[in-house]
């Protein structure tokens, strides 16, 4: 059970905090962080090998987090510290570490139907722990697909469970190394598009005659939906959305016409989800003032597009908190307190402006209300449903899961019906 209520959820974090930074410096080579990021490395290669002939391939992990066995998983995380010459990690020892990502992955289960299943392949989807695992695991899969692209002079990333590579081999060797990348691991089977164009991580890519073509991408799924303006979010967060999809289809539009089309298909979207025509113009005037500098026009986009890519990795750092002399307080928005910040700040200064508490910073933050969906659905099963019923190993009765050949465990019901806890894999 992936949830913030769940047993293991808060050892979950902890390991996913001591180990996701082994990983992030292990992989950074090889691992792709933001769409900003490909295109800045796509175009840096293509500027020196792009020809007429390069091809793109895309592959994608079928159900990555549930095919991952969990002691494959463990051994991937051992694995990733060996490679790192790490015998612990914040004075936590390696097989600490490991016992409790063993423990973690080996107990979730699904309550359906009246019957508990206990998962025996793959980790929670949600838990913080199983997306580092699943890198871990896919970092030792990939290792020969990398290597491979660096003898090639091609370009490799990937992205969770999303890879990617552009390269001037040839489409038939291309095809054949897939095949052969595909039995590198019986658990990981790679779907993968071979051609002269590829979508990923929302960017159209296209070779077009040996130049470098890139564009926003809309599944066919998409449809023209934002945050309404009539929500009761807070005004900075709708402000937000505008902005931040004008600043991508800066980002991910090559041409000055391909940013044109993506920037009337936001507006009429926006204007479909009710936001006024000057809330969206004052946006389209922030972007440019924010990263300083002038409206873009067909003649300097060029120079206007550099700049944005240059200033990705620095938005993308997030200023460090000092929890020792910060605060934080959150409220439940409603329309009529748009300005609570504000006056929370106003008051905070005149009660303790003269106390032993003047340093401290207050953070304001707002959380949306309670919905129907947190009031209906329920949350976890009844506490009685957790009472084991001792039985006389005689007289317990048994059900067999027909998937694997298991034996349920029986646990007893609020009715005092016997009921089967699977120990199916789902």
């Amino acid at each position: 059970m992936a949830r913030l209520k769940s047993p293991t959820i808060a050892i979950s974090r902890w390991l996913d905090g001591l180990l996701r930074p082994v990983f992030n410096r292990l992989a950074n080579e090889t691992t792709i962080l933001n769409g900003s990021q490909l295109v800045k490395q796509i175009e840096q290669w293509s500027a020196r090998y792009l020809t007429s002939t390069t091809s793109f391939i895309t592959m994608d992990v079928t159900d990555l987090y549930t095919m991952i066995p969990q002691e494959g998983g463990i051994r991937a995380i051992s694995k990733l510290m060996e490679a790192s010459n790490i015998k612990q990690i914040d004075d936590v020892k390696k097989a600490i570490i490991l016992a409790l990502a063993r423990f973690v992955m080996t107990n979730n289960y699904l309550y359906l139907d009246g019957l508990y299943y206990k998962q025996i392949r793959g980790g929670a989807m949600g838990y913080p722990l199983t997306l580092t695992i699943a890198n871990a695991y896919m970092y030792f899969v990939e290792r020969p697909i990398s290597k491979w692209a660096i003898r090639t002079n091609s370009l490799y990333y990937r992205y969770i469970d999303d890879l990617f590579i552009i390269s001037n081999v040839y489409v038939d060797t291309l095809t054949g190394l897939v095949n052969y990348w595909n039995k590198l691991d019986i658990n990981i089977n790679l779907s993968a598009s071979i051609g002269y164009t590829a979508e990923y991580l929302d960017i159209k890519i296209e070779n077009r005659g040996g130049s470098l073509i890139s564009e926003v991408f809309h599944k066919a799924s998409h449809e023209p939906y934002f945050l309404p303006f009539t929500s009761v979010h807070a005004k900075h967060i709708k402000k937000n959305i505008p902005y931040a999809a004008l600043v991508r289809a800066i980002k991910f539009s090559s041409s000055f016409d391909a940013f044109k089309r993506e920037e009337a298909h936001i507006i009429v979207s926006l204007l479909l989800n009710k936001y006024p025509k000057d809330f969206i113009l004052d946006q389209l005037k922030r972007v440019p003032q924010s990263f300083r500098c002038v409206v873009p026009t067909r003649r300097n986009y060029s120079d206007i597009r550099k700049t944005f890519l240059e200033n990705s990795s620095k938005e993308s750092k997030k200023a460090r908190i000092d929890f020792e002399a910060t605060i934080f307080c959150h409220f439940s928005f409603c329309k009529g307190m748009k300005d609570f910040s504000t006056l929370f700040h106003k008051l905070w200064d005149d009660c303790f402006s003269d106390t032993a508490i003047t340093n401290i910073t207050p953070i304001v933050g707002s959380k949306r209300l309670h919905n129907l969906h947190d009031y209906l659905v329920k949350k976890k099963p009844d506490r009685l449903m957790l009472t084991v019923q001792k039985q006389c190993p005689t007289t317990t009765p048994t059900t067999t899961d027909i998937s694997n050949g298991n034996d349920h465990k029986i646990l007893n019901n609020p009715s005092g019906e016997i009921v089967p806890v699977g120990t199916t894999s789902w």
